[in-house]
């Protein structure tokens, strides 16, 4: 089951990371976003929410002040400029105290805290078409063709898989990817990347395009990455 989630944040252009973050992130939906904490506690009274993202500095009523008055079965994950606020937020038993400019890998590290089961790990199928995502709690799986993979991005405990129109966050390792794809068809271009050969647009000494995106070639990687390039060119 999703988590419901609402944003409250009097900056637009804050609420609109977030959402775009909560986007991208299978056990989260966006329910709504408030500008006026007041408002909050309204919709409160018919809606059930399970996690807040809430801004400190709010015009009437703080964050602070909000999360002492709202039921304690709603988790806090506060967004704001100033870190002066940080102990007390944490004392105010806060899963999360995102500082921003919130980086997305900072932020899923902070909803990961939410769900114990969100965990995800890559299952490699019996064929080479497809691998499978474990997401969302246990035993569900996401299938992926493996042709709609455009390239693999680590970002620490976690990758992103990129494809032309998703990105899957899955709790995994780098090497756990490269070992669940077929070694023909991807290649590894830097210590955080790797990429489909097929999708590849273009490619200089320093960098790959895949999709419009620049990929960064790492020195360690490079030589291998071009033997590959080499067995492939007319």
């Amino acid at each position: 089951m999703k988590l419901k989630c609402i944003i409250v944040d009097d900056e637009p252009p804050a609420t609109r990371i977030l959402e775009n973050y909560i986007g991208k992130v299978s056990f989260l939906e966006k329910t709504a976003v408030f500008n006026d904490a007041l408002k909050v506690l309204e919709f409160l009274n018919t809606h059930r929410v399970d996690v807040i993202f809430l801004d400190i500095q709010m015009p009437q009523l703080t964050g602070l002040q909000l999360s002492r008055i709202i039921s304690k079965d709603i988790k806090v994950i506060f967004t704001t400029a100033y870190p002066d606020f940080a102990l007390e937020g944490f004392e105010l038993n806060a899963v999360d105290y995102l500082l921003k400019p919130i980086a997305f890998e900072r932020f899923y590290q902070a909803v990961s805290k939410l769900n114990t089961d969100s965990k995800t790990e890559l299952v490699s199928s019996s064929s080479t078409d497809f691998i499978f995502v474990k997401t969302d709690g246990k035993n569900k799986f996401k299938k992926l063709l493996l042709e709609e993979i455009l390239f693999v991005e680590s970002l620490q405990n976690y990758v992103c898989i990129h494809t032309s129109n998703q990105q899957i966050i899955t709790h995994s390792s780098l090497k756990n990817v490269i070992e669940s794809l077929p070694e023909k068809g991807f290649v590894q271009i830097h210590k955080s990347y790797v990429v489909a050969l097929k999708h590849i647009e273009s490619t200089d000494n320093f960098s790959v395009f895949v999709n419009g995106k620049e990929l960064p070639i790492g020195a360690t990687f490079k030589d291998s990455f071009f033997e590959k390039i080499e067995g492939n060119k007319i």
